[in-house]
């Protein structure tokens, strides 16, 4: 059986070496070391002790999950013919990627052990003056997730071992701190090497010195300078709702925010149309206000709360996609909306009717178009535009008729019949009728709005025109926008 005995060899020199490992290290002749770059190592090296590197795989390599995966197979495999002393800066257990992978590994063939040096942790919180007590968060540079970290702690950004690596940690800070942020480069802690300095934050990769021993410390934001967060705006909404909050909002239910969340949805298009994306991400932000309402109205009731919609969502998008989280294959977008009908459609009752659940609370327009999709599913459709166009020159007629009989009741029918029909030809030319309406009647509005202006300046009022006068508005207004 191999064995992998792992040393620690402190974040400081040879004198703050445990006595116990001294004596182990100096009775060995040959010892692995993931890296000569270290104090320790110099010293042991002085006495005698020889030390084999995987230096040159770190520069054989371009990414650092591949230096790790390459040091811990050979060492398994040196280990399959004898025991091995393997060591490592600072403790093995902080921030080693090797002892991780040696220890996912460990098997009935190969043993791990391991005893440890001082970590870097402590001189490095020694170092910026910060009591653990508070809360800390240690993180690896080379990977840094900004959705993991906790800017209302102590930050410390460890194996920051270049410009490069400083550059990428800079650009993941600054999506959410102010540039000129204050952080702090410190440099081997706790050894005779040791120094630190603080830069603002756009700062950090000028001039970054090329080591092993450095850590970047980021010290806690203020709760109220992350207002950007997802956490900030759900504590915004339960204060509003909550004691001592706002009146309005307070008395708000789920029935009486529906206009709102309508609203709001058209406001969202109307930003789209316009193509003004600040005044898109505006309207979204209002959108998100409504669910964030809605959310705290059931979470103030213990009906559910804003984890359970995202929670609800997240888990629909991942069962509804087996193409991206699977191993299903699709060929289209055709593929991909079939496949999200048929998992939709698991695990409910059976349904009397294809229509059974249209939601009938949509915009009537929307709601037409809803079913007539529904029953296109089974054949209920035509396959060519001309039947199309005919259907609706029939219904037109039909409108004419029951005006021209003076019955108001058929012709509100036949009516009816012809928006329906239109919504059908929409449909098969993949226009939604919704947003085709909603932008007419928008350039409708400009276009009016400038006969006024055209108007006002003549000093003339809209009433003092005829028809044809501001029709000839009209038209010249037309002209001028094609």
């Amino acid at each position: 059986m191999g064995h992998i005995h792992i040393v620690g060899l402190g974040a400081g020199t040879v004198d703050q070496l445990p006595l116990g490992i001294y004596r182990q290290l100096i009775k060995h002749e040959s010892v692995l070391t993931r890296t000569l770059d270290h104090p320790v190592i110099h010293d042991l090296q002085a006495e005698g002790v020889t030390f084999s590197s995987y230096d040159e795989v770190y520069e054989a390599n371009n990414q650092f999950a591949s230096v790790y995966e390459t040091i811990a197979k050979d060492l398994i495999k040196q280990a399959g013919q004898k025991d091995i002393i393997y060591t490592v800066p600072g403790h093995p257990m902080v921030a080693e990627k090797t002892v991780q992978l040696l220890l996912e590994t460990e098997q009935d063939e190969l043993t791990v052990s391991i005893e440890g040096g001082q970590s870097f942790i402590d001189p490095l919180l020694t170092a910026v003056n910060v009591d653990p007590i508070e809360g800390f968060q240690l993180l690896d540079g080379t990977a840094l997730d900004r959705h993991v970290i906790q800017y209302e702690q102590h930050l410390l950004i460890s194996q920051v071992f270049d410009t490069v690596t400083a550059s990428d940690v800079k650009l993941t800070l600054m999506e959410d701190l102010p540039h000129d942020y204050p952080v702090t480069i410190v440099h081997a802690a706790g050894s005779d090497q040791a120094w630190q300095r603080t830069v603002p934050l756009y700062e950090l990769d000028r001039n970054f010195p090329v080591s092993n021993l450095i850590t970047v410390y980021v010290p806690p934001q203020s709760r109220d300078q992350l207002h950007h967060t997802f956490t900030a705006l759900r504590e915004v909404i339960a204060r509003l709702r909550g004691p001592g909050g706002c009146p309005w909002d307070q008395k708000q239910t789920h029935e009486s925010l529906r206009p709102y969340l309508i609203e709001e949805a058209y406001e969202v298009i109307e930003a789209i149309d316009q193509q003004d994306d600040d005044h898109l991400a505006e309207e979204l932000g209002d959108v998100l206000l409504q669910v964030m309402l809605h959310s705290q109205i059931g979470e103030d009731h213990g009906y559910f709360t804003v984890d359970d919609v995202i929670r609800n969502v997240t888990d629909k998008m991942v069962e509804r996609h087996p193409h991206v989280f699977g191993d299903e294959d699709v060929d289209s977008a055709d593929d991909v909306k079939r496949n999200w009908e048929e998992i939709k459609q698991q695990g409910r009752p059976k349904q009397e009717s294809i229509l059974d659940d249209v939601n009938e609370s949509l915009p009537r327009l929307l709601l037409a178009k809803e079913v007539q999709k529904k029953v296109s599913k089974v054949g209920f459709d035509w396959k060519e535009a001309q039947p199309v166009i005919a259907k609706v020159y029939e219904e037109l007629k039909e409108f004419e008729q029951a005006v021209a009989n003076e019955t108001s009741d058929e012709a509100e029918l036949e009516l009816g019949d012809v928006l329906f029909s239109l919504v059908n030809l929409a449909r098969y030319y993949r226009i939604d009728p919704e947003v085709a309406l909603n932008r007419t009647c928008y350039k409708f509005i400009q276009r009016f709005q400038s006969v006024e202006k055209r108007v006002k300046e003549s000093n003339q009022a809209l009433t003092d025109l005829s028809l044809e006068k501001l029709e000839e508005y009209w038209q010249e207004i037309k002209r001028n926008q094609q």
